[in-house]
């Protein structure tokens, strides 16, 4: 009798992406859908004024910064190791039995809710990045990606999970996420996390194609009020809906091999609930 196997999942594929020079081209424009990288913004292209960043602790205004939007926890607690020299690494514990994020269509508010700037096409601004050299990667998600946990031991972290953690960071380059698939938005996971309250707030938001999300460099500050958070583990979370495509193509700007990362994780089962087409 003939064996039948199953194909292996993709989990997370990268391809060859394009060198990007800050220093000389610190603009980012959505041309039509895809992400382009200028001295200066092209003729008939808005500039954007990236959203804030985070608030110190006993700022005036940070009290006045109360969440709206994302799905509330209470922190029980952390448990940071010790740092490695790609970055820190922080186990949060949640009151909870499992974690539900809120999912939300990136509309400008839903972004600027997490720090984060939208980027429609026509539209672009300046960026701000410690590293000069960053690359627009160009990736391939599967469906299955966020059945990766990455801070198990050697033995199983590349085993697929029977649930998805919670799994975020931020770090000292910036971010841009370009949802270039043909068929499906991308899906970007996102935090707001305020350590003196012990609370953080967890959404997905769904990119529609043809936009960008900028996320600006988020480097340790002390004593800040609320910390912004993001993960694309769950990027192909479109593809759960139903049909044929099990992983989305997407553009990312990062740096190759420089960087430092501040992990946020949690162990409990999430749940990701599907958005349909506006």
């Amino acid at each position: 009798m003939p064996h039948t196997f199953f194909d292996a999942p993709l989990l997370i594929r990268d391809g060859i992406g394009t060198w990007v020079d800050t220093q000389e081209k610190p603009y980012v424009s959505n041309i039509d859908g895809m992400p382009t990288f200028k001295d200066k913004l092209p003729a008939g292209v808005k500039e954007l004024q990236p959203v804030a960043g985070n608030p110190v602790a006993g700022n005036p205004m940070a009290g006045s910064l109360e969440p709206s939007w994302g799905r509330g926890y209470q922190v029980s607690g952390t448990h940071r190791l010790p740092p490695t020299t790609f970055g820190d690494e922080t186990k949060m514990e949640f009151v909870a039995t499992e974690v539900v994020y809120e999912p939300l269509w990136a509309t400008r508010e839903a972004a600027a809710a997490f720090g984060i700037t939208l980027i429609e096409p026509g539209q672009g601004l300046r960026m701000q990045s410690p590293i000069r050299h960053l690359e627009n990667t160009p990736f391939e998600y599967g469906m299955f990606a966020g059945q990766q946990c990455p801070y198990l031991d050697e033995e199983h972290r590349n085993q697929l999970q029977p649930t998805v953690c919670t799994d975020l960071e931020h770090h000292d380059f910036p971010h841009v996420f370009s949802s270039v698939d043909p068929q499906l938005p991308l899906v970007i996971s996102v935090g707001r996390y305020w350590p003196q309250r012990d609370r953080i707030f967890l959404a997905d938001l769904w990119v529609p194609r043809g936009m960008a999300l900028y996320m600006p460099p988020r480097p340790k500050i002390p004593n800040a009020a609320y910390i912004d958070l993001h993960g694309n583990r769950n990027s192909a979370l479109a593809c759960w809906r139903g049909g044929t495509q099990r992983s989305v193509q997407t553009l990312t700007l990062l740096p190759k091999d420089s960087g430092y990362f501040y992990w946020f994780w949690n162990a409990l089962p999430t749940v990701h609930p599907l958005l349909t087409q506006p």
